[in-house]
């Protein structure tokens, strides 16, 4: 991946040309969907996943599953992360950067519009950008990103003019994602039902509970859509998402959330199975901020209560990589540190003979997701072995968002946390890991300033300072596990972004 930030991006847009839109389609006889009149002529593709929108405003929740929908499809940016962790011109066609790296500079596609016919203009951008800034309801992640932003201004009709604190190597890849989307200024107020974005598709209709429907844009500016329509579909139940696609039903499991029913989808007449990595790290979070979990032994002796290894085996068919901190094997700063806090039984007793906490009683709460209530029951069996009783609480996600995430009522919890590089997420005191470490900030504060060449080595000692203070417990980095039908091409291999991105996915 190149992080660099002081080039000029070049002002071609072959990348897309190259690329296959793709619309994916209603699921005949899903209730509340209307069937096909003409089944012969409709271009659709059907995708099943696993948790449901909890609303159709990116800005407003951090569930992962808006923009899987969204991002790209509905919704641009104005610059894209490809497959690669690369990024590209989107809607600016190029960006300078000054040689203080304080101030972006972005041009944009003067062909560029929205579905409602309203060109796309710098105004568009700086509304966008300052709206992070200002209004009260945006998740918090995103208010963090954004930041460094200092100023936002129209130089004209399409330029716009980024004016950051400080230098910031991470802030053009994070403005690749949810927080640098453009939305339609007359659309702001009905963004919780109705997108207002730029995108190759829109919302054709959202099932509650069951599945989002996005058809192709009459009207899109780039690159016109080669099919019709597209259902994302939601399962709670792994092994009814299988059967689904067994039966035909489902054109394409975006993550396989049963590994070790693989072996069901080998006949590759029939099946093509893509195995790569993503960008979520599966975290068992601590709540730094309870009285016990504020003391370092105790999260240590957590973290060597389990057996990460034998976890993977047991809750993912070995699928993943073990990791050992906030980083995943794409990032580029990315080292092992698995040998840090590693399982050791005997030397967690100890620790928390130490810290006086031998009768430690503590609740796991986590969503619904195979992953996470899977990986519940191996800790609570191993930290039972080192005297810590856990009493497990499985939530379903909007319970969990509203309770752990947002309301930080918990002890320990497990969720993947997906979007890539963030392991800013510990300078925050109130996200919910509650973790405060001054060493630490500074630490993330010099690496993200750095001149470019010394970004992996600085954030690779802080990284090195969250495993060693066992900010959480890192269990193990979400693999990408996609099957499609044998007629489904274009899906990459492993998932930089938190899009399920269709532009690049075509069927025969």
């Amino acid at each position: 991946m190149v992080f660099s930030t002081s080039a000029t991006a070049a002002p071609q847009r072959r990348w897309r040309w190259a690329s296959l839109i793709v619309v994916v389609a209603l699921l005949a006889g899903c209730v509340g969907q209307s069937p096909q009149a003409s089944t012969d002529q409709a271009r659709t593709l059907t995708v099943g996943a696993t948790l449901e929108p909890p609303t159709m405003n990116p800005s407003a929740s951090p569930a992962a599953s808006i923009p899987q929908a969204l991002l790209y499809n509905v919704y641009e940016t104005l610059v894209k992360m490809d497959a690669e962790g690369n990024l590209k011109p989107l809607l600016a066609q190029t960006w300078n950067v000054s040689p203080d790296r304080t101030e972006y500079t972005f041009r944009l596609n003067q062909a560029a519009k929205f579905a409602s016919g309203t060109p796309v203009t710098a105004q568009a951008v700086v509304t966008s950008f300052n709206r992070i800034k200002t209004e009260t309801a945006i998740q918090a992640p995103l208010v963090e990103q954004m930041a460094v932003v200092k100023s936002t201004e129209a130089v004209d009709e399409h330029t716009v003019k980024v004016t950051l604190n400080h230098p910031s190597n991470l802030w053009l890849y994070d403005i690749s994602s949810t927080a640098g989307i453009i939305y339609d200024p007359n659309g702001l107020a009905t963004l919780d039902t109705t997108p207002a974005g730029s995108g190759p598709f829109v919302l054709k209709q959202w099932n509650k509970g069951q599945s989002v429907v996005l058809a192709s844009s009459g009207s899109y500016w780039g690159t016109a859509p080669r099919l019709d329509t597209v259902t994302f579909r939601y399962f709670a139940d792994p092994n009814a998402m299988n059967a689904a696609m067994l039966a035909g039903d489902l054109d394409v499991i975006s993550n396989l959330q049963a590994p070790d029913a693989i072996e069901q989808f080998s006949d590759p007449s029939r099946f093509t199975v893509i195995q790569g990595t993503t960008t979520g790290e599966v975290v068992m979070a601590l709540n730094n901020a309870r009285p016990a979990l504020k003391n370092d032994k105790v999260r240590r002796a957590i973290s060597m209560a389990i057996d990460k290894k034998a976890l993977l085996d047991t809750v993912w068919n070995g699928k993943g990589t073990l990791i050992g901190s906030m980083a995943v094997p794409t990032d580029p700063w990315y080292e092992d540190l698995t040998s840090i806090n590693a399982y050791d039984p005997a030397e967690a007793k100890k620790l928390l003979a130490e810290a006086k906490s031998t009768n430690l009683s503590l609740k796991l709460r986590v969503p619904t997701i195979a992953y996470a209530t899977k990986s519940a029951q191996f800790v609570e069996s191993a930290l039972r072995e080192v005297g810590i009783k856990v009493t497990v609480e499985e939530l379903d996600f909007a319970t969990w968002l509203k309770d752990v995430h947002n309301g930080g009522n918990y002890d320990m919890s497990i969720v993947a946390h997906v979007e890539a590089r963030d392991l800013r997420r510990f300078t925050d005191p109130l996200y919910y890991f509650h973790y405060d470490n001054a060493e630490y900030n500074k630490q993330f504060a010099a690496a993200d300033e750095a001149p470019s060449d010394e970004l992996v080595p600085l954030m690779r000692k802080a990284l090195r300072t969250l495993a060693e203070d066992a900010a959480a417990v890192w269990l193990f980095a979400l693999p990408n596990l996609v099957i499609t039908k044998s007629t489904v091409t274009g899906v990459p291999q492993n998932a930089a972004t938190l899009s399920f991105d269709l532009t690049t996915i075509a069927t025969r």
